[in-house]
């Protein structure tokens, strides 16, 4: 199986259990993990060169999936509309397209870089935020989905939804550091970062893909 994996730290939990579970699983040879930002994985989905992923879920409209996603209740920190002229972030595609959704004006920042910005105490529109200000509900920004393995994916998923993943520090202080932040701080980011899709959830999804 090809695995597609968002190279952000919201995804940090999922890749450490993905690590373990694979080392753990009889067919362990037969996994192999591809990480890259959302859009490229959104291509190499959509071509089948991967197999399952978390992909956008603008993009997961008609696809197989299971009930794990990446949701932000509120605020999530890492996904910011900037002040300036409109202008979509490549590595984006959900976020993009909130944006308009929304009907906001300005400049589409997301992963890594986002959540620096506001740790370095930078401005910006919280856009997981203000989708919850007009709608009350949580936002979807991905997806887990499959076009092959299907079983052994949706196994997967009810794995990691029943066991709650602990990150080692040297981990988490690895990964911090890579981003130029504190271990402390990417803990605090992660505790905001949901992977199990509730029906308030799905309704949002819905809503979204709607608008």
């Amino acid at each position: 199986m090809l695995f597609g994996s968002i190279s952000y730290l919201n995804l940090l939990p999922f890749q450490v259990f993905l690590k373990r579970y694979i080392s753990n699983s009889a067919a362990k040879m037969t996994f192999h993990n591809k990480r890259a930002v959302p859009s490229a994985i959104n291509k190499a989905f959509k071509r089948k060169s991967i197999h399952a992923a978390f992909i956008s879920s603008v993009e997961s409209r008609h696809c197989k999936c299971t009930d794990l996603g990446i949701v932000a209740h509120k605020k999530v920190y890492s996904v910011l509309l900037l002040k300036g002229k409109n202008q979509t972030d490549p590595a984006s595609a959900t976020s993009n397209q909130l944006a308009h959704v929304l009907n906001l004006q300005g400049q589409v920042l997301i992963g890594d870089a986002a959540l620096k910005h506001y740790l370095d105490g930078g401005e910006g529109i919280d856009l997981a935020e203000s989708w919850y200000d007009k709608t009350g509900l949580p936002f979807v920004f991905a997806r887990l989905c499959y076009n092959k393995h299907g079983d052994s994916v949706q196994k997967l998923a009810r794995t990691f939804a029943r066991k709650k993943t602990k990150i080692p520090q040297y981990i988490l202080k690895r990964e911090a550091q890579k981003r130029g932040i504190t271990s402390k701080e990417l803990a605090w980011y992660l505790e905001h970062i949901y992977y199990e899709m509730d029906w308030k959830a799905k309704q949002s999804l819905k809503l979204f893909l709607k608008r």
